[in-house]
């Protein structure tokens, strides 16, 4: 007798070990009793009658879920194909044991067809520009079909884009020659705005003379600060009039007219910084 009710004990310990179950704070069950729903359990501990009861866990966390590439053909015929991920958690866990048989898997399988279908509606310049619309719209069209399933989708995002290698030669000669059109759009701005400044810089010195001159001097010494070069430089005969005139005043024989010459040339040496006068002009004595 003794040992039947050790045994009966032994049993019922067992039995009630093996029938209770521990659900994560991040878990659900849903429970059947003979085939009655009994509404979702947990989190904690719970009790499952073996043979009785059959308890379904259903998971609350977002999940990522990764989309194989898909063959599309856009709007203006250029193939592609094109891979996204989904991200998206339960938020009924009843409906998603009731409505659907594996919501994991169904999500997977409308995400596919709508990356297709709207990828197919949009053209390649808006694929590769505007992710953006396009990932809205698919996050709107998936999240309408697993709504009943008790799945909301969080996020849909388009990772990669990979068209024919042609295209992307077109492409890339596309985006030089725009890349060339607007360098030359930017020179010829600053052509135009250079212009308009040096026009404003001639009108000023032509109201000071002086300041004509020095900058005539300015740039003498600029030229002269290279020790390994001599340029030629056109000085106004205005400025080394009156010495020319004193040369010629002792060098010009008696009764002969002085004649003064068009311009006058002086080299510029950029060892020296020497000045030295041009060759006379014909009809002049050279001295």
């Amino acid at each position: 007798m003794v040992v039947i009710v050790l045994v009966v004990v032994v049993a019922l310990l067992v039995l009630g070990l093996t029938s209770l179950r521990v659900l994560k704070e991040y878990e659900r069950g849903v429970e059947f009793r003979l085939g009655r729903l009994r509404g979702p359990l947990g989190p904690g501990l719970c009790l499952v009658l073996p043979g009785i009861d059959k308890l379904y866990r259903v998971d609350l966390r977002v999940v990522a879920l990764t989309i194989p590439p898909q063959e599309v053909i856009t709007r203006d015929n250029v193939p592609a194909r094109v891979n996204a991920v989904v991200l998206f958690r339960v938020v009924d866990p009843v409906q998603s044991v009731m409505a659907v048989e594996n919501h994991a898997v169904a999500t997977s399988q409308i995400a596919q067809t709508t990356l297709r279908s709207v990828v197919g509606r949009a053209d390649l310049d808006t694929l590769l520009a505007h992710r953006a619309d396009l990932n809205e719209d698919l996050a709107q069209s998936i999240a309408a079909q697993t709504g009943p399933w008790g799945v909301e989708v969080d996020v849909v995002e388009i990772k990669d884009v990979e068209i024919p290698e042609a295209m992307q030669r077109a492409m890339a000669r596309e985006a030089e020659a725009e890349r060339e059109r607007r360098a030359k759009v930017i020179n010829a701005r600053g052509e135009l705005q250079a212009s308009r400044e040096l026009r404003d810089a001639a009108v000023t010195l032509s109201e000071a003379p002086a300041s004509l001159q020095l900058r005539y001097l300015q740039t003498l010494l600029e030229l002269g600060a290279d020790q390994n070069s001599t340029v030629v430089f056109p000085i106004p005969i205005d400025i080394v009039s009156p010495f020319l005139e004193a040369m010629r005043g002792q060098g010009q024989p008696a009764g002969q007219p002085a004649t003064q010459p068009a311009s006058e040339t002086v080299a510029v040496n950029g060892r020296g910084r020497s000045g030295t006068p041009a060759p006379p002009h014909e009809g002049e004595d050279a001295r």
